[in-house]
């Protein structure tokens, strides 16, 4: 008799997992799928749970619940490695309208890929200090989005650039790369607000810890320490409720002006941000909307398969 041996629950998810991020780095499904006439409106359903909309417009409904809870708010049009330096200056101006039309209390995030990192550190350079102007003046945040690895360096002398001439841009950093734990101290000397991230994109474990690497939340919550100790700005965003819970106990009870806050994203953390308000926590939410949405929704699923269900229950609702 031939035995079969069917993998655990723990390897399935991971392979599922694998799959999922590959096809968030697919550049020709992200336009294939949305559009497909049968595939098209089925994920767009899914996408309705993570995504605030198509456009600006779309995110504005979504921002006045969420600011009436008592959330602060970070806002992203969605789009990564715009290679037409024409259509990179054209996506700047919907972050500058943004920045014009958003509510106090909302903050605007973007990927530098999406303003011209693809094409040239210049050009990004150029069109992310276009953003920063149009956000100094309305009073907000800026924040630049974490990137594949093989973009972090340009990501950060972009930021590093712009904190030559701004005080409010801010940087997103991944404890899942191993050098994050260089890169930090050196970002603590610069103005912006620091939001730790796990990481989500598909790294080799020569540069990166695993997604599920113990090692991974051991980092996670020794930068935590280190931010918060800063005294510097920062923003912890994270879905496991495990770090949320240890760096809340870290903190104890906090102040009316503390420098930290805790951010998850649209979709994915109401409950961890209503018992981190409830615990006196500022807190944040992060909306996105564009219609370059299936890459980021495949993360989305990669970073928990389970959230795979959730999705075929999205889908046939």
């Amino acid at each position: 008799m031939t035995s079969t041996f069917t993998p655990g629950i723990e390897e399935t998810s991971d392979a599922a997992a694998q799959v999922l991020r590959k096809l968030a780095l697919d550049e020709d499904l992200k336009w294939r799928v949305p559009a497909d006439p049968v595939l098209g409106g089925i994920v767009r359903r899914v996408a309705r749970r993570y995504v605030a909309g198509d456009n600006l417009a779309d995110a504005l409904d979504r921002l006045e619940g969420i600011l009436a809870k008592g959330h602060r708010t970070s806002v992203e049009y969605m789009g990564e490695s715009c290679s037409d330096p024409q259509r990179a200056g054209a996506e700047t101006d919907v972050f500058v309208d943004a920045a014009r039309l958003l509510p106090p209390g909302c903050s605007i995030s973007l990927d530098l890929s999406h303003i011209g990192l693809a094409i040239d550190e210049d050009l990004a350079l150029e069109n992310a200090t276009r953003i920063a102007r149009a956000t100094a003046d309305t009073g907000r945040e800026m924040m630049i989005s974490a990137e594949g690895s093989d973009r972090t360096d340009t990501v950060l002398s972009v930021h590093r650039k712009l904190s030559e001439c701004f005080d409010h841009v801010g940087i997103t950093v991944q404890a899942r790369l191993h050098r994050t734990v260089e890169d930090l101290p050196a970002l603590l000397d610069l103005p912006g607000r620091i939001r730790l991230v796990k990481g989500a994109f598909l790294e080799p474990e020569t540069i990166a810890y695993a997604r599920g690497d113990q090692a991974l939340a051991t980092a996670y919550l020794r930068y935590a320490k280190l931010l918060a100790a800063s005294g510097h700005l920062c923003s912890f965003a994270t879905h496991d409720w495990e770090l949320i819970n240890q760096i809340d106990h870290q903190f104890g009870t906090p102040g009316p002006d503390v420098p930290w806050e805790f951010e998850a994203l649209l979709g994915l953390g109401p409950d961890r941000l209503a018992a981190m308000a409830e615990r006196g926590h500022p807190t944040r939410e992060y909306v996105v909307f564009g219609t370059e949405w299936w890459l980021y929704v495949c993360n989305r699923l990669a970073e928990d398969p389970q959230r795979v269900l959730q999705a075929l229950i999205d889908a046939a609702a």
